[in-house]
């Protein structure tokens, strides 16, 4: 340790309740960046886990063109006039009759993760006097729940059991909740085509969406099929999953070239999503960015109000033969000194109110507690920003300490 080290350390000794305002001003700082951003990028995950339990990265279904082709060509002689009023585009065909093949076509992309046929129709569910309209979908049980682990939310008996029962039904919880029933209790599915079937509840199903579980009703693709009265390879909707969601955009240009129905991505589809998300990431940002900011203004002060305390002993370091550079090291010493101590203190701080809120009971989606991310970017960043912030916090007073001149100073 050189004269200059151990002056400074003399400086942070001799105020020991100035060095721990500054030390806990740094990890104020520090912890509450650590803390919101793994708190904020636990509800983002928790929000796309609650989002993709029922929607795939692209959807692939049957639409109506947006472009409604004239029934009657433009007269070519400029005294005819032609009105056509409340021109309609008309569907012919609905869903989706080559499923099976599309998948194939799909799997092969070695961007894909996963895809699944469903057939979704709405009907009419009846309990003896009680009846409510719900969205019925057929589903096939292994790629539905490699799509969306929709085994884990699952209540109340087993996905698998769709595949073996021709009458088995899984309700959401709030739609079972709705008409008084539980499992084991039959009930009467009618579609708008006036076909009813009796199906008996061999499952519960809670996603945690309360939409999803107050109109869901899942039975399997061939069972729906069979009652819809539609061929073998029929399906509504073609759900796809890419490893990366993010990339679903630009997987789903080239989907588009290998079918003609209609292909959207999750984020064509839900902009109001994707917007509140990053929202909510430059809220948390910008928030614990302002946070170490202020902390860096404290540091700024103490330091500041070290150097007019100290200006005396400043004058006569000079006097003894000390120049500007060990003056601005004494003090640059000494910022770094606090952001050191207060960065690994507030890394603790950090890391201790992370766990905190991990064991807080919140009952939410398949989680009971509230939900955090241990990111090691974050705490990098944090100690980081940190020390550059305290850095700077030094560096300010110090060289205003380095131009004192002794003489000014000593004759008062």
């Amino acid at each position: 340790m050189n004269t200059n080290q151990k002056i400074a350390k003399v400086h942070l000794t001799s105020r020991f309740r100035q060095l721990l305002v500054a030390i806990l001003s740094v990890s104020f700082g520090i912890s509450m960046y650590i803390a919101m951003n793994s708190f904020m990028a636990g509800v983002n995950n928790i929000q796309t886990e609650i989002t993709f339990t029922s929607m795939s990265h692209i959807k692939i279904y049957n639409d109506l063109s947006e472009d409604i082709t004239p029934i009657i060509s433009k007269p070519k002689d400029s005294n005819t006039i032609l009105m056509v009023n409340n021109a309609r585009n008309i569907q012919y065909t609905q869903g989706i009759k080559n499923a099976d093949a599309i998948k194939n076509e799909l799997l092969n992309l070695p961007e894909i993760n996963g895809v699944a046929l469903q057939l979704n129709e709405k009907v009419f569910i009846r309990n003896g006097v009680s009846n409510t309209s719900a969205s019925l979908s057929g589903i096939e049980t292994v790629n539905e729940n490699k799509l969306f682990e929709t085994a884990k939310y699952i209540v109340e008996g087993n996905l698998s059991e769709l595949d073996k029962r021709s009458d088995g039904i899984i309700l959401g919880v709030g739609l079972a909740q709705t008409i008084g029933v539980k499992t084991g209790n039959t009930i009467s599915v009618s579609t708008s085509e006036g076909i009813s079937k009796t199906f008996k509840i061999i499952g519960l199903l809670e996603s945690g969406s309360k939409v999803t579980d107050k109109t869901s009703a899942l039975i399997s693709i061939q069972t729906a099929r069979q009652l819809f009265s539609k061929n073998k390879s029929y399906a509504t909707d073609v759900l796809v999953n890419t490893y990366d969601y993010n990339n679903a955009k630009t997987v789903a240009e080239k989907v588009r070239k290998l079918t003609d129905y209609k292909v959207e991505s999750w984020q064509e589809g839900n902009d109001q999503l994707v917007s509140s998300s990053l929202l909510r990431d430059v809220l948390a940002i910008a928030v614990s960015l302002t946070i170490l900011i202020v902390a860096g203004f404290g540091i700024y002060n103490i330091m500041n109000m070290t150097v007019n305390e100290k200006i005396k002993e400043i004058a006569i370091l000079k006097a003894m033969g000390f120049n500007g550079k060990d003056v601005i090291e004494i003090f640059l010493t000494q910022s770094v000194a606090i952001g050191l101590i207060g960065g690994f203190v507030g890394l603790f701080l950090g890391n201790v109110i992370v766990q905190m809120l991990d064991i807080v009971p919140f009952k939410i989606a398949s989680q009971n507690t509230l939900p955090v991310v241990y990111n090691l970017k974050d705490y990098v960043f944090a100690f980081s920003f940190g020390a550059i912030i305290t850095l700077i916090a030094g560096y300010l007073p110090s060289r205003k300490a380095s131009k004192v001149d002794p003489v000014e100073i000593l004759r008062g």
